[in-house]
C-alpha cells in the first residue's frame, strides 16, 4: 500500500469517527433543490475533508455539498488532478437510522479514478484501492467470495427508479436473476459487487461522486463495468452515468446483453 492510499484511509475513518458517527440518530436534517436529503453530519465531514485532503495531495476538492456551478467549474479544471468527496453516501439510511451508509473519497486524474477509499463506519469496512495495486477491505484482497453462479441464481443490486420505463417494467415482470437488493448507498453498492456479495448491479443514473471510488475498487477486484448505452463507462456524460456492472466478466456480459435486448 503507498503512503498516500494509508493516510486516505486514516483521513476517511478520522473524519467518519468524529464527525458523522457522533451525529447518528441524533442530527436534524433538510432537502436540498434536488429534494435529497442532507444534514450537519454531512456539512461538517466534507469541510473536515477539505482540510485534511489537500495535506495529502494538493489539488481542488469536488464535494457532493457543493453547488452544481462550483462542481462542474472545479470538474473542468481538474488537469493536475481533483479529489471528489461524498462526505455521506445514503444520507437518508442515515437520517431513518438505518445502518447502511458511507463516506467514498476519489482521487481523479484524467478524469477517472487512481485511489479510493469507500468507509462503512458502523460495519467498520474500509475498502480501497489504488490504479494497478488491486482492491482491498481491511487488509484482504477482493473479492471475498468468489462465486460464479449461472445467471438465473445471481443475486443483483437494483435501483429501479432511474431506470428507462420498459426496462423497469420488464424486470418486474420477469428478471432473469434469482434475487434482488437495493439498499440505497450506491459508494457501497460497488464495493459489494467487488467483494462477490452481489453478482450484478444496475443504476439508472449516478452522479461523479457516487461512482468515483466504487468504479476504481471494482476494476481492482476485476470486475466490468459499462452504461446502458456506452460500452465504454468513462465515454458517459459524468454527472449523470447508467451503470451496468459485474464482478465476473461473463456474467457481466450476459447481463449486458439481456438490458439492452429489452431497453
Amino acid at each position: 500500500m503507498s503512503l498516500m492510499l494509508e493516510s486516505l484511509i486514516q483521513v476517511v475513518k478520522s473524519v467518519a469517527h468524529s464527525e458523522i458517527m457522533p451525529r447518528y440518530l441524533k442530527v436534524a436534517h433538510d432537502r436540498k433543490n434536488d429534494g435529497s436529503l442532507f444534514t450537519q453530519a454531512d456539512l461538517a465531514a466534507q469541510e473536515a475533508l477539505v482540510a485534511a485532503l489537500s495535506k495529502i495531495h494538493d489539488c481542488p476538492i469536488l464535494g457532493e455539498e457543493m453547488s452544481e456551478a462550483r462542481q462542474k467549474a472545479l470538474w473542468q479544471d481538474n488537469h493536475e488532478g481533483v479529489w471528489c468527496v461524498d462526505p455521506i453516501d445514503g444520507t437518508s439510511n442515515f437520517v431513518h437510522g438505518i445502518p447502511y451508509f458511507a463516506v467514498s473519497v476519489a482521487l481523479m486524474k484524467g478524469g477517472r479514478p487512481v485511489l479510493g477509499v469507500v468507509y462503512d463506519p458502523v460495519a467498520e469496512e474500509a475498502f480501497y484501492a489504488e490504479k494497478g495495486g488491486g482492491a482491498w477491505l481491511n487488509g484482504v484482497q477482493l473479492p471475498i467470495i468468489s462465486s460464479n453462479p449461472d445467471f438465473a441464481e445471481a443475486i443483483a443490486a437494483v435501483d429501479l427508479k432511474r431506470l428507462p420505463e420498459k426496462l423497469a417494467l420488464a424486470l418486474g415482470h420477469r428478471p432473469p436473476y434469482a434475487s434482488q437488493r437495493n439498499f440505497g448507498a450506491s459508494t457501497l453498492e460497488w464495493c459489494y459487487v467487488a467483494a462477490g456479495r452481489f453478482n450484478l448491479y444496475l443504476h439508472g443514473g449516478q452522479k461523479l461522486w457516487d461512482y468515483a471510488a466504487g468504479s476504481l475498487i471494482l476494476e481492482e477486484a476485476g470486475g466490468r463495468c459499462s452504461t446502458l448505452e456506452h460500452d465504454d463507462f468513462w465515454a458517459a456524460p459524468p454527472w449523470k452515468r447508467s451503470v451496468i456492472a459485474g464482478l465476473s466478466p461473463a456474467l457481466f456480459y450476459e447481463w449486458r446483453a439481456w438490458l439492452r435486448e429489452h431497453l
